[in-house]
């Protein structure tokens, strides 16, 4: 069982969404809640509510798709705190377009925060993770992870590398005898705005998920020390129907709606602009790195 209370917990993607209740959440449970996020203005605006809570928050704005930025950011949350016993992989973004009116730069970046970041901030705090034989890694990947679908040939690939990059993190760990904790995630559509007009064909199967209901679901897997949380249920039978005939994979997936969930997408841009990597501890902002 892994307690949150006095822990030290990175959360990236912190500033909305799942990042964002899930800081909320933990910060109410006596974690210090260490939010990493692109956003400055949201982040600070968090960061506040948060200490007027009585919760102890630090922040710091960061390009996770900086590999330099994200080691310098994580050397200065182990400088000043010693350890993170809990990193939650959160930061995503998606484009939502087809593959051929997607632009180079959008395909990179799906890959850059959605899985390569992945690994740069753990390999930033897993040394110190076994070097304590303690700790919990959490990936928060997607359906999509597991199923591909129109509109998603970058998102998805890059949460099936997401899946695997747990999997082969939690049986690595395992075959060191480490007891450092692992955890995935993969939600269908979570009503955040990010999936903003994705639908779905049939709600009481695969439903536009709650966002407090996912962030629950996270903590609860976190707390329990699960290593797969995948929601809805249904989504379990995707490795079965993967036993059959490609044409009937395919059929299935356009009778459940899967391959029409996302021709209204409509989404929420991301800011995308060069920034400062900067903490912001007890309302002072401190440069620790800038981004090339």
């Amino acid at each position: 069982m892994t307690e949150f209370a006095a822990k030290n917990v990175v959360i990236t993607g912190a500033a909305n969404g799942i990042g964002r209740l899930l800081a909320e959440k933990l910060a109410g449970q006596s974690a210090h809640v260490i939010l990493w996020d692109v956003d400055g203005a949201r982040l600070k605006e968090l960061t506040e509510r948060l200490r007027k809570r009585g919760a102890r928050v630090t922040s710091y704005q960061c390009d996770v798709t900086k590999r330099a930025a994200v080691y310098a950011t994580a050397q200065r949350v182990l400088e000043k705190h010693g350890s993170v016993e809990i990193l939650i992989n959160n930061a995503g973004v998606v484009t939502g377009k087809v593959l051929l009116e997607m632009s180079d730069e959008e395909i990179e970046q799906t890959f850059q925060v959605n899985t390569l970041a992945h690994f740069w901030t753990t390999r930033a705090f897993l040394p110190k993770m076994l070097e304590r034989n303690r700790g919990h890694i959490v990936t928060i990947a997607s359906a999509a992870g597991l199923v591909g679908a129109p509109h998603l040939t970058d998102y998805s690939a890059a949460k099936f590398a997401a899946v695997g990059f747990d999997e082969s993190l939690r049986l690595e760990l395992k075959h060191m005898g480490a007891d450092v904790k692992t955890t995935l995630v993969c939600p269908y559509y979570v009503g955040t705005g990010m999936f903003a007009g994705a639908t779905t064909r049939f709600p009481w199967l695969l439903p536009i998920l709650e966002p407090e209901y996912v962030a629950n679901r996270i903590i609860e897997a976190i707390r329990w020390n699960r290593e797969r949380m995948i929601m809805p249920r249904f989504v379990f039978l995707v490795p079965l129907f993967r036993l059959l005939p490609v044409r009937w994979f395919d059929a299935l997936a356009r009778f459940f709606g899967v391959t029409r969930g996302m021709d209204g997408f409509s989404g929420r841009s991301a800011l995308r602009t060069p920034i400062e990597t900067r903490s912001i501890v007890a309302g002072e902002s401190e440069v620790v790195d800038r981004s090339q």
